[in-house]
C-alpha cells in the first residue's frame, strides 16, 4: 500500500518550516546521495551538504539553522534537529503502516483469556489459558502465547514469538520473531553414574516496559523467582540470557552474546557483540565492554570500559595489543644484541 505525505503534513508532524512547495509529496524514503523523485531525506552531517544542491529527492529535512551557499531544487523541511526528526517520522510512519487490528478467525484464544481495545491477533497464534493481554498489542500470526501470561499495552510480538507459560510482558515492547522467553534454564545435577539430572525450573521471565527483544534471542526461565529485564533494556538478534539473569535499566546488548546464569548487569551498560559473561557476576552500572570480550570476573567500579578474554581495562588493552605487534621486531632487536653480545664475549 503506498501512502503519501506532502510537505505541509509532515512539517506539522514535525513542528518544522516548509521552504519550497508545501504540496510537494513523498512515499518512501532514502539516504541523500541516493534520492529519488517521491523520496524524503535528511540532512544532518555536514560531510554531506553537497548532495544537497543535485539530489532527487522530493523533500529534504534539514536543520533550522542550516544555511544553503548553492540554490536548492528540493523542499527543504527545517526542524530543530534533522536526524531525530527523521527518525520520530520513521516511527509515524511505522506505526501507522502497522496498525493492524482484529481477531483472526483462525487464531486460537482459550475462552478465559483477555485482551484489551484496539489489538491483533493474527493467523494460527496460540493464547492460552488465563492469559491477560492490555490494549493495542499486535500479535502477529503463529506466535504462542503460553498460560498465565501478562503483556502490557501497546507492545507487537511478531511471527513465530514464543512466551513461556507465565512470563510477564511490560508496555511498549517490542519482541521479534523467533524470541523465545521462558525456556528451561539450564539446570542439571551431575550423577555418579556419569548421567544428569535436571533440576525442575518454576520460575518465570519478566520484561519491563519499553524493552525491544531481537529475533531468535532467548531468555530462560528462573530457577526459582524470574529472570528479569528491567525498564528500556536493548537486545540485539541471537542473544542468550540464561535462567536467573537480572539485567538493569536501559543497558544494551549487541548480537551473539551471552549471559551465564545467576549474573547481575547494571543500568546503563553497553555490551558489544559476541561477548561471554560467565555465571554469578556482577557487573556495574554504566560498565562498556568491548567485543568478543569475556568477562569471568566481576567489574565493581561503575563506568569503566573493558575488552578482552578474560576482559580488563580497555586502555591497558589497547596497549597490549600494540606491543603484541611489536613482538617480531623485538624478537629481531634481542637476536642482534645477542649476536653482538657473543661477539664481544668471544673476544
Amino acid at each position: 500500500m503506498k501512502v503519501e505525505f506532502t510537505a505541509a503534513q509532515i512539517a506539522a508532524l514535525l513542528g518544522g518550516k516548509v521552504e519550497g512547495d508545501p504540496e510537494a509529496k513523498v512515499w518512501n524514503v532514502a539516504r541523500i546521495e541516493d534520492g529519488a523523485p517521491g523520496m524524503l531525506s535528511f540532512l544532518s552531517n555536514p560531510k554531506y551538504i553537497h548532495y544537497l544542491y543535485n539530489t532527487e529527492s522530493t523533500i529534504v529535512l534539514v536543520n533550522a539553522d542550516f544555511e544553503p551557499t548553492e540554490p536548492v531544487k528540493t523542499t527543504m523541511i527545517r526542524v530543530a534537529n534533522a536526524y531525530e526528526s527523521f527518525a520520530q517520522l520513521l516511527g509515524i510512519y511505522q506505526e501507522y503502516t502497522n496498525n493492524k487490528v482484529g481477531i483472526s478467525d483462525l487464531a486460537y484464544i482459550s475462552t478465559d483469556a483477555e485482551y484489551g481495545e484496539g489489538c491483533y491477533i493474527g493467523e494460527f497464534a496460540y493464547v492460552g489459558e488465563r492469559v491477560k493481554i492490555g490494549n493495542n498489542v499486535k500479535i502477529y500470526p503463529q506466535c504462542y502465547i503460553g498460560d498465565d501470561v501478562v503483556i502490557g499495552d501497546n507492545t507487537v510480538l511478531y511471527s513465530g514469538v514464543k512466551l513461556y507459560a507465565m512470563t510477564h510482558i511490560g508496555k511498549e515492547c517490542i519482541i521479534h520473531s523467533g524470541a523465545v522467553l521462558g525456556a528451561d534454564g539450564f539446570g542439571f545435577v551431575p550423577q555418579p553414574d556419569g548421567t544428569y539430572k535436571k533440576v525442575p525450573q518454576i520460575g518465570n521471565v519478566m520484561v519491563g516496559d519499553n524493552v525491544e527483544i531481537g529475533a531468535n534471542t532467548t531468555i530462560d526461565r528462573s530457577t526459582m523467582e524470574s529472570t528479569k529485564i528491567h525498564n528500556g533494556v536493548k537486545l540485539d538478534n541471537l542473544i542468550q540470557i540464561a535462567h536467573n539473569v537480572e539485567v538493569g535499566e536501559n543497558t544494551a546488548m549487541a548480537a551473539q552474546s551471552g549471559i551465564a546464569g545467576s549474573a547481575h548487569v547494571g543500568k546503563n551498560c553497553i555490551i558489544a557483540g559476541q561477548v561471554g559473561i560467565s555465571g554469578h557476576l556482577t557487573v556495574a552500572d554504566r560498565t562498556i565492554i568491548g567485543p568478543q570480550s569475556g568477562l569471568t570476573k566481576g567489574v565493581k567500579e561503575p563506568g569503566k570500559s573493558i575488552m578482552g578474554a578474560p576482559a580488563y581495562d580497555y586502555a591497558k588493552y589497547m596497549k597490549d595489543i600494540v606491543r603484541q605487534r611489536n613482538i617480531e621486531k623485538l624478537e629481531e632487536k634481542i637476536a642482534d644484541l645477542e649476536k653482538k653480545l657473543a661477539e664481544i664475549l668471544s673476544k
